[in-house]
């Protein structure tokens, strides 16, 4: 496999020393695996750090900044970052109004997190915690004790940001987070198995004609294979299996998000028939959002996410964010 990296034991570090090079409103911590607001801490503001393995870019150092995270803690590829650097991170966001931990339910990810906020805890840093288990596709997996976390955390890190950046208390930011996790689901599906730098080659074996359905973003096993179905087939069945759980009675927030190697024309194809298969089962998209966003390297594939929208989670999502990979209204 021809991958653009130097040695896979630095993917992460040279990754980072890009990230600080190209955006100079971050604090890029090498060395510790930090990304940070520059202007961190920011006074009077409830801080926000999330993180986990790396290979899911944008996700989490690409939503540093005004709107959404403080700080993300980059692990290394596929694994948990480790409780030093989140302890780490929650002193250095800490404006003494407490800071919100966001963790996707995989086992690492939780055990860490939670042995940061007892250091963080231990110096003097109240700190509240947020699990994220959005995946309908399975209930539990080798990474996981009950459902995974995935798409759904971007909608937790932007609304709970957004939240934080209006001076809301850690009270309140944490239940906008806890409301919008419980508001959503998602279900995603691998066309192409991941290539990770350490091994050089697909992570699983998925034959040609075939594609699994319910795919982890590690490249955990779904609910089935089956043999390669159309755009719009893919999206009855995706949409359906989040709706059967959500069961939403209003609008939705959607997301149609890439897994790192399916280009947009096929993203914004299959966005159409995700709209499709909503307007015929009467749920209005009140907005959408479509791109790699949540990744599993470069996975082809996708996954759909659906949140239950009201008046306050949309303005909310309207309000001003500048992150490298998210941005609008500033």
């Amino acid at each position: 496999m021809k991958m653009l990296i130097n040695v896979p034991e630095t993917v992460v570090a040279d990754a980072l020393r890009g990230m600080a090079a190209t955006h100079p409103d971050l604090t890029v911590d090498v060395e510790r695996r930090i990304v940070l607001r520059r202007d961190a801490p920011v006074a009077d503001k409830v801080g926000l750090v999330s993180g986990g393995g790396s290979g899911h870019e944008p996700l989490h150092g690409g939503f540093v900044g005004p709107g959404m995270l403080d700080a993300a803690c980059p692990g290394e590829v596929f694994t948990s970052p480790v409780p030093d650097q989140m302890a780490r991170a929650a002193a250095a966001v800490d404006s003494g109004r407490g800071v919100l931990f966001i963790v996707k339910n995989y086992t690492g990810d939780v055990l860490n997190f939670d042995m940061a906020a007892e250091l963080a805890e231990d110096e003097g840093v109240q700190v509240a915690k947020v699990l994220v288990d959005d995946d309908v596709a399975v209930s539990g997996s080798t990474y996981t004790t009950g459902r995974r976390g995935t798409g759904a955390t971007l909608f937790v890190e932007k609304l709970a940001g957004a939240a934080a950046e209006e001076g809301a208390p850690l009270e309140r930011v944490e239940a906008i987070a806890r409301r919008v996790n419980e508001s959503s689901r998602s279900f995603g599906v691998a066309l192409g198995a991941p290539t990770t730098p350490a091994k050089g080659g697909p992570t699983f074996d998925l034959p040609a004609g075939e594609l699994e359905l319910g795919i982890g973003i590690h490249g955990e096993p779904g609910r089935e294979r089956r043999g390669m179905m159309t755009s719009g087939e893919i999206a009855d069945f995706a949409v359906d299996a989040v709706l059967e759980d959500l069961r939403p009675e209003g609008p939705v927030l959607a997301l149609i998000n890439g897994m790192g190697a399916t280009p947009l024309l096929e993203l914004y194809g299959f966005a159409a028939e995700v709209h499709r298969v909503l307007a015929e089962r009467g749920v209005p998209v009140a907005r959408a959002l479509v791109g790699n966003y949540v990744t599993s390297l470069d996975m082809a594939g996708c996954s759909v996410t659906l949140c239950r929208a009201d008046e306050e989670l949309l303005r909310l999502w309207d309000a001003p964010v500048r992150t490298p990979g998210l941005r609008w209204g500033m």
